[in-house]
């Protein structure tokens, strides 16, 4: 897989762990079978603060150190890190004098904010590596693009409640018998990563409640993407992840939860708790109704329906971290009528260090999928 320029920035450093402006960050992680997921500091060397959190969770802190200084793996660790995952674990100046800033920023929210994530590195550096002293005359005089509709917000006056932009959206997609009766998907397609230069092949078994699996066939190895509806996990090969098998956690985890929900949203109502609906806004020059809802482990997630179609074209989830929220979006389009149901054929998911592209070129409904295709998956075939 390819990743954008701010590419993780995989430096074993971090701040003394803070909660979030809205929910304290837990530290430590236990997959819904009860078993641990390893630690970071099990895993990788040199690990001198971020210390008792899971892997996937360590991997996406390094992401929002990326995209909040604007900086690839190799801009903070040594160059041979590009080819050489034990060589992160290298000290060099650049980590040391980032440990120093987190530490200095925990300081700052506990002194000031009785320890929430008010101040984080994105809040001065905002995708450079200097932190910005002065205002830009190039933002200031032109359009800016806004924030992320997914801040946590409160019902808004005026607007109807969530329950019933839901059911235009199960109405939109055939109604909610026909919603229910489709069970289970199979489907052909393609992948692309950022910075591809070509799409890969990829396979998806789907199955309600919540089940799915994707492999995508790329040039590297196999990327496999599985929950099996508790249990969520990454097989890739060594050039994409630091770990076989990545095991996923805590709010992520409910955000692949809700995104697999999505597939078969007979119960879309039931997958959030605490929804809400905001003021309408534009997304690609349409105007869509937002609501918003809290997951199972406190994460933020926010749907946006296309006012005209009722349909979902972006789900926005947030997730805590040691050092700031993290945001994934996924954006769907081309919806095709599978079964008498409505299903978006192309989805793009965009996070701090990636995006990746999905289109579907064939579809199969209601077909028999064996439980083992939802299994933990193997290492990556090379």
């Amino acid at each position: 897989m390819k990743y954008p320029k701010y590419l993780l920035a995989f430096t074993v450093c971090n701040v003394v762990l803070a909660g979030s402006a809205a929910t304290p960050y837990v530290i430590g992680s236990q997959d819904t079978t009860g078993q641990r997921s390893p630690m970071a500091e099990e895993v990788f060397k040199n690990v001198q603060i971020l210390k008792g959190i899971p892997v996937d969770q360590f991997m996406s802190t390094m992401g929002f150190f990326s995209a909040s200084l604007g900086l690839n793996c190799t801009d903070c660790h040594v160059e041979e890190s590009a080819s050489n995952w034990t060589r992160y674990a290298d000290d060099n100046a650049r980590k040391q004098m980032a440990r120093r800033m987190m530490l200095m920023v925990n300081s700052i929210n506990k002194t000031n904010f009785a320890g929430r994530q008010v101040v984080t590195c994105n809040t001065c550096h905002r995708g450079n590596p200097r932190p910005n002293v002065m205002p830009s005359l190039d933002l200031l005089y032109s359009s800016v693009s806004g924030d992320e509709p997914g801040d946590p917000i409160q019902q808004a006056s005026g607007q109807p409640p969530a329950d019933q932009i839901l059911d235009r959206y199960l109405q939109a997609l055939g109604g909610l018998q026909r919603v229910a009766a489709l069970t289970s998907v199979t489907a052909k397609g393609n992948y692309m990563a950022y910075d591809d230069v070509e799409k890969s092949p990829l396979e998806m078994y789907a199955r309600a409640p919540g089940h799915r699996m994707i492999i995508s066939h790329s040039h590297s190895g196999d990327i496999t993407w599985t929950f099996d509806g508790r249990s969520a996990w990454i097989a890739a090969p060594a050039t994409d992840k630091p770990v076989p098998v990545l095991d996923i956690t805590g709010q992520d985890l409910d955000g692949v939860k809700l995104e697999s929900e999505v597939s078969f949203p007979a119960r879309i109502k039931q997958a959030l708790t605490n929804w809400r609906t905001g003021f309408p806004t534009l997304i690609n020059g349409r105007e869509t109704n937002i609501v918003q809802g809290t997951t199972a482990n406190g994460g933020t997630a926010t749907l946006c329906f296309d006012v005209e179609t009722g349909l979902l074209v972006r789900l926005v989830r947030f997730s805590n971290s040691p050092v700031g929220r993290l945001v994934t979006r996924v954006d769907y389009s081309d919806y095709r009528e599978v079964a008498g149901v409505k299903m978006p054929f192309k989805w793009t998911v965009t996070w701090l260090d990636g995006r990746s592209t999905y289109e579907l070129m064939s579809v199969q409904p209601n077909v028999a999928i064996d439980t083992s295709r939802f299994a933990k998956p193997a290492p990556s075939r090379q």
